[in-house]
């Protein structure tokens, strides 16, 4: 079944805001077992609604669109449907009741710009009258077409509550199951990814995607279900081969994200964590506290960017700092013993660098990045030489050195078996 997705507004076409919706209703149609023939961000502009409804209609069997709907001058979604499609707009009362009854609490002024919301194109069926959210369904031709509200909450809910359900049962024998996957891959670039994935030489019903998200790459595999292929078992067969070639360079999947997978493998060996920052200036801290339950396995840290506070919070010598720098492989270890013991927790884990745009030298450029990890039987220091301006710099320090605790994690796990 072939779904073709429309999007409306000046604020999209002129970049203003996201469009978030499509993407949202691309997704879930696809995983429901929809194909999706095309997407479209169009102007508030009748005519242009107009010609991309009809033409969708026309070479799908099912329509989603979205924005538009709403009481200003420039929602004109239903005005272009009803020329469109040569349906005048009727009132419906049932809207209009209920818009009565809302404004009867709390004034007595007419209805006024709000009766907008209850002139729908003739034939059309509210989704959902009882939640105040603008939001029907025609059909066109013996096709499905479902206009949402472009407010993004909005239109999530009705998609998922109403659009979905009414679809499933509208060709059943039109649907694919879809076996899915996205492998979050850091610290090897796109095009080693790339070198790796393509010598396994896949079959051709194993869809593979690449996406850089910056400081990672995004590997999606998708085989969708025919009779022609065995698609659970291609699926879960090109899984392994993935990981074979990929290793611990794949860190999580889906909706995993570095510090959650960081957490997971803490509290899974019943050990604390605590770090010391000086170049990303807390960046670790609020990633590992953005997940909840993190306080179980994340005592807190020090955002030392002044020697003075290494110095004074984390028992980095002054000596040490004179002779070495701040930004050095010594200060690193120092900072994250000094963080460990201070903190009373199994790990400390420290970072300091040059994240620029000035401050770099002959012997250390801007990149150059010291991440130190305490353990309760040995410390270590790993050297970077990142590249980028400041922001990457910091996200890609921040990234690494909650990788580095990722491994040596896993390292335990090996160890323990």
């Amino acid at each position: 079944m072939k779904v073709e997705i429309i999007a409306i507004g000046d604020e999209l076409t002129s970049g203003r805001i996201l469009n978030t919706t499509s993407s949202f209703a691309a997704r879930n149609l696809f995983e429901a077992g929809y194909e999706i023939y095309a997407m479209h961000t169009i102007g508030d502009s009748p005519s242009l609604i107009g010609e991309a409804l009809k033409r969708a209609i026309y070479r799908t069997d099912a329509v989603v669109v979205t924005g538009g709907l709403g009481t200003t001058d420039d929602d004109l979604t239903n005005e272009a449907v009803s020329k469109a499609l040569n349906r005048p707009t009727l009132p419906n009362l049932e809207i209009l009741s209920n818009i009565r009854a809302h404004l009867d609490e709390i004034t007595n002024a007419p209805v006024g710009e709000l009766e907008k919301l209850a002139w729908l194109p003739e034939g059309a069926q509210v989704l959902n009258p009882e939640s105040n959210m603008a939001g029907y369904k025609l059909i066109h031709e013996d096709k499905p077409v479902f206009f949402l509200p472009g407010v993004p909450s909005q239109m999530k809910t009705l998609m998922v509550e109403q659009v979905l359900p009414i679809l499933s049962t509208w060709h059943k024998d039109h649907r694919l199951t879809t076996y899915q996957r996205i492998f979050r891959v850091f610290n090897l670039p796109e095009t080693e990814v790339n070198r790796r994935i393509s010598s396994l030489d896949l079959a051709p019903d194993a869809h593979i995607g690449y996406y850089p998200v910056f400081p990672e790459v995004h590997l999606s595999l998708t085989v969708r279900d025919k009779a022609t292929n065995n698609a659970k078992g291609l699926f879960k067969s090109s899984c392994k081969a993935i990981y074979t070639v990929l290793g611990d360079a794949i860190y999580g999947q889906d909706r995993d994200s570095m510090e959650r997978v960081v957490g997971k493998l803490l509290k899974k060996n019943h050990l604390r964590l605590a770090v010391a920052e000086s170049c990303t200036g807390g960046l670790i801290s609020k990633k590992l506290t953005d997940s909840p339950g993190s306080s179980s396995y994340f005592l807190g840290g020090v955002i030392s960017y002044a020697d003075s506070l290494k110095n004074e919070y984390l028992g980095v010598s002054t000596q040490l700092l004179n002779k070495c720098g701040a930004v050095s492989r010594e200060v690193a270890e120092a900072m994250a013993v000094g963080v460990k013991n201070g903190s009373k927790s199994d790990i400390g884990l420290a970072v300091t660098g040059i994240a620029g745009p000035e401050g770099g030298t002959g012997d250390k450029p801007v990149g150059t990045v010291y991440i130190g990890i305490a353990a309760s039987e040995a410390t270590w220091v790993t050297k970077f030489h990142f590249s980028g301006d400041r922001w990457q710099i910091r996200t890609l320090t921040a990234q690494s050195g909650l990788d580095l605790i990722r491994k040596y994690l896993l390292q335990l796990n090996v160890d323990d078996e």
